[in-house]
């Protein structure tokens, strides 16, 4: 047990050596770009859509969470739903038509266009949540990924992917999870600025 708790210790902290060199290359850029995306949208009373299965739909309430919430700053609420959080939608989705279908019903009811969908899928290719980022991009909403494996379908559609590419989809969460709060920062922070 211990050797096994070790390894994965020297796990996280390799993924996390290899996120700052991969972020002193493109990735600042990226998450500076999606920032300014989220940002944009939401002075322009647009909204931000968030949708992914399993640890990723956890990913997805967090964000909304420090959105509505507050991240670090006292500041106005920002609107952010998660599509994962409604049981009654999710289930009679789910049961009436299908799984896959379970998301692309709340952007077709949802989203408009100059709205965010912040579509989380570590492997890049979630048949529901694919489905939601294509509609999305068609009602001319940005789409906004954050993958795990990198050329995934999920990445070639997104206007904008985080890619944190291992092997391990727990490394890649934790990657996810640092990203998006650096994201939430810098949003909080256009927004307690503009009302000082």
């Amino acid at each position: 047990m211990d050797d096994g708790l070790r390894k994965t210790i020297t796990e996280t902290i390799e993924t996390h050596k290899k996120m700052v060199a991969e972020l002193q290359e493109s990735g600042i850029e990226t998450l500076i770009a999606a920032a300014k995306t989220i940002i944009k949208s939401l002075k322009s009373d647009g909204r931000v859509y968030l949708c992914g299965n399993g640890g990723s739909a956890a990913d997805a309430q967090h964000i909304a969470g420090e959105l509505v919430g507050r991240f670090k700053r006292e500041r106005k609420a920002l609107p952010a739903v998660a599509l994962t959080t409604d049981t009654s939608v999710i289930t009679s989705i789910s049961n009436d038509d299908s799984f896959e279908h379970t998301f692309v019903r709340q952007v077709e009811a949802l989203v408009t266009e100059g709205d965010i969908l912040w579509a989380i899928s570590t492997s890049g290719t979630s048949a529901n949540v694919i489905a939601a980022a294509e509609l999305a991009k068609e009602k001319g909403a940005c789409v906004l990924a954050f993958t795990g494996r990198s050329n995934s379908k999920l990445e070639r559609i997104a206007d904008i992917c985080f890619c944190a590419d291992d092997k391990s989809t727990a490394r890649s969460q934790e990657i996810h999870q640092l990203a998006y709060h650096m994201i939430c920062d810098l949003v909080e922070q256009s927004f307690t600025d503009s009302q000082s």
